[in-house]
């Protein structure tokens, strides 16, 4: 039988963080599924068709990125091994969401070279939070 052990600090501010992060990115994904006039109201017409343009398996895939990450910022906060695999699968939901939307889009051409920090960021802490994960387990602070 596995013991657990009693987390610091740094690891609730971590999860508290992580879930923070992930409702962001739930409330990005509502607003852009189901506000899109609004959206489209702030953007110019090659934004509009360029957010037009993408299959709906990527928002699908955006959908799975964040309520997985979601889901695995409350595993965490419950100390639940659980959180290990579910960050895995928003983890590739965002390279996939993300790849297509570095090489498949013509997003540069559209918002110029900026357009490239925010999905560089999302992918950073997705990577960060699996690893994270797994540290946690390794370190008997996830049961």
């Amino acid at each position: 039988m596995s013991t657990t052990k009693k987390p610091n600090a740094g690891f609730w501010i971590i999860a508290i963080i992580a879930l923070l992060w992930n409702i962001m990115g739930v409330i990005q994904y509502l607003s852009t599924t189901y506000m899109k006039e609004e959206m489209h109201a702030t953007m110019t017409e090659q934004q509009v068709a360029l957010m037009e343009s993408l299959p709906s398996w990527h928002i699908g895939i955006f959908a799975i990125a964040v309520f997985t990450g979601f889901l695995a910022s409350i595993l965490l906060l419950l100390r639940k091994k659980w959180a290990v695999n579910t960050f895995l699968v928003s983890l590739v939901a965002i390279l996939i969401q993300m790849g297509y939307w570095f090489f498949g889009t013509e997003a540069i051409d559209v918002y110029g070279s900026g357009v490239y920090l925010m999905p560089i960021l999302v992918i950073v802490i997705g990577v960060f939070l699996y690893f994270y994960s797994k540290s946690a387990v390794q370190k008997g602070l996830l049961k």
